[in-house]
């Protein structure tokens, strides 16, 4: 993302293409703006990419440009500089991040105005030098804040437009909707599993592809999702554009992303793939027995020792274990437990299971 000059990202969707002032009549002008202020602004990337547009209004449920703007430039000071170079942003009573916070606190929109552009100066030198590309060369991994951040700022411009038309789904079938929290995801992939940038990621009914991208982007790893609902894949397509574009701007490198629409139980791709797969994540929450069972047998190709992270075990538990218990044959189930608000449809903590192969 370092090339002479800003490079203009087509793909990307703008804050502005959906909070403004046309689309949202009745959102407020922050910051004391009057109908007669111009309430316009841009936002520079740590990359060479050109910055994205937004326009400095709010309405609920749209995206809080302000925070967005904050939380970018705070992850910039935060990760992509030294201590040195961070000084002229963090600095408390002089530096960019506190004239922007006082700027919003005091309703002073040519403040913000000024210390934004002031912000946006200083990222486009350090991208144009090459020391935020060096810094980026000599960091391993990233902050589970900032990959957070950026995985919404993708599902704000993609998903949440339109997040009613996930809500059309059969109650007691395969194809019941439910997300699994960032957190959630963060804990089994960095501290259970343990998974490393050189390893496969699957999703098995990957819905809108939240995971998928998260694998890509906080391991680094090839990460694959298949699911079967139209809704859900048309949402997983435009997120992965999205998502693109955002790494991108971000001066990011994330793993390669594989996404693969109907069943994983006849997808060919999906088959070669588990072959190869080190982890392994099926929400099968809402999941039939038979679904279940076909699962198992899928699970006969994986290699020794790959991971499965579920929702419900697919070991019978009843004590009643007998011989032709596939499932019990060849995995080894752990029992564990998530905490509040992991999972999009309780806010309750639960419990789930992770299965290796044996």
């Amino acid at each position: 993302a370092f090339k002479e000059g800003l490079r203009d990202l087509s793909r990307l969707i703008h804050a502005a293409d959906l909070t403004n002032l046309k689309t949202c009549p009745k959102a407020m002008r922050v910051l004391g703006a009057t109908e007669q202020d111009d309430v316009r602004v841009r936002l520079q990337y740590p990359s060479m990419y050109g910055p994205e547009n937004y326009e400095l209004i709010w309405e609920a449920d749209k995206i809080n440009s302000i925070e967005d703007i904050l939380k970018v430039v705070q992850h910039v000071a935060d990760v992509y500089l030294t201590e040195k170079q961070a000084e002229e942003f963090r600095d408390p009573d002089t530096g960019i991040i506190r004239r922007l916070t006082r700027a919003r606190n005091t309703n002073d929109l040519r403040g913000f105005k000024t210390a934004l552009q002031d912000a946006n100066r200083r990222i486009r030198a350090l991208a144009a030098d090459g020391t935020i590309r060096k810094n980026l060369d000599n960091m391993h991994g990233l902050p589970r804040d900032m990959v957070h951040f950026i995985l919404r700022q993708v599902y704000e411009r993609t998903v949440s437009p339109n997040v009613e038309k996930l809500k059309q789904y059969k109650n007691g079938t395969d194809n019941v909707y439910g997300e699994l929290g960032e957190l959630f995801i963060s804990e089994v992939l960095q501290e259970k599993t343990r998974m490393t940038s050189d390893q496969v990621f699957i999703d098995l009914g990957s819905g809108v592809g939240n995971v998928v991208f998260q694998a890509a982007l906080e391991i680094g790893c090839e990460s694959w999702g298949c699911e079967m609902m139209e809704n859900p894949c048309d949402f997983a397509e435009a997120q992965e554009k999205e998502f693109g574009a955002r790494c991108k701007m971000w001066g990011l490198l994330p793993g390669r992303v594989r996404l693969e629409r109907g069943d994983f139980t006849k997808n060919t791709r999906i088959h070669d793939a588990l072959k190869r797969a080190d982890v392994l994540l099926v929400n099968n929450q809402a999941f039939t027995p038979q679904l279940n069972s076909a699962l198992v047998n899928m699970f006969l190709d994986l290699k020794t020792g790959c991971k499965i992270i579920s929702l419900k075990s697919f070991v019978n538990d009843q004590g009643t274990r007998n011989q032709n218990d596939v499932a019990n044959n060849i995995l080894e189930v752990e029992h564990l437990t998530y905490g509040q608000g992991y999972v999009s449809w309780t806010n309750a903590g639960g419990s789930y299971c992770i299965s290796t192969k044996k």
